[in-house]
């Protein structure tokens, strides 16, 4: 705003008839003989009670307002606390695991009963059996567990039962995976 038209904006006038007197009266000595001759006669003129009572209330106030200035102090500290543990805490990526799809599993069951023709290879949703009838199969029946455990990208392969000789019935070798897939995501 131009200073000129601020100085022309102010009505001059209405400075003019205010009285200035009137503020003397504030700025003399007396008033603090005046304020404090009150402060003497207050206990006759409003009666002690009132006095209790409001000295009562006085202090009370002053308690909550210590209590509340001690309280904010203290979450203030602590929010600081939680602020640097947040900075601080490591960014962990989000591990999910989900069962691996029913047609992958038989589309790998079927391939793999091509290969190990001497073995009973079956599979169901996210499942796969590997079994043979003697032990003679071994190392076939060792060469497809090889090839169910590095069986499809991204599988995290499990072992639910794992059986191998003569005490394993009703097959000598029999072993039963549970194929899962690992994925994973940015930290939240």
């Amino acid at each position: 705003m131009n200073p000129s038209r601020f100085i022309a904006a102010l009505d001059f006038k209405a400075l003019k008839s205010f009285d200035w007197r009137s503020l003397q009266k504030f700025a003399n000595p007396r008033v603090a003989d005046d304020l404090n001759r009150f402060l003497e006669k207050l206990p006759q003129n409003a009666g002690k009670t009132v006095l209790v009572a409001a000295g009562i209330a006085w202090a009370a106030a002053g308690a909550i307002g210590l209590y509340t200035t001690v309280q904010i102090q203290k979450m203030t500290d602590l929010q600081a606390k939680l602020e640097e543990a947040e900075a601080i805490k490591p960014l962990v990526p989000v591990i999910t695991e989900t069962a691996v799809k029913a047609e992958d599993v038989r589309s790998f069951v079927d391939k793999a009963k091509k290969i190990y023709t001497g073995l009973e290879i079956s599979g169901r949703d996210n499942t796969v059996q590997v079994t043979a009838k003697s032990t003679g199969a071994f190392g076939q029946f060792r060469e497809a567990i090889g090839h169910v455990l590095n069986g499809g990208t991204g599988w995290r392969v499990s072992i639910e039962s794992l059986c191998i000789g003569r005490e394993c019935k009703p097959n000598p070798l029999s072993a039963s995976f549970k194929i899962n897939k690992v994925s994973v995501d940015k930290p939240t």
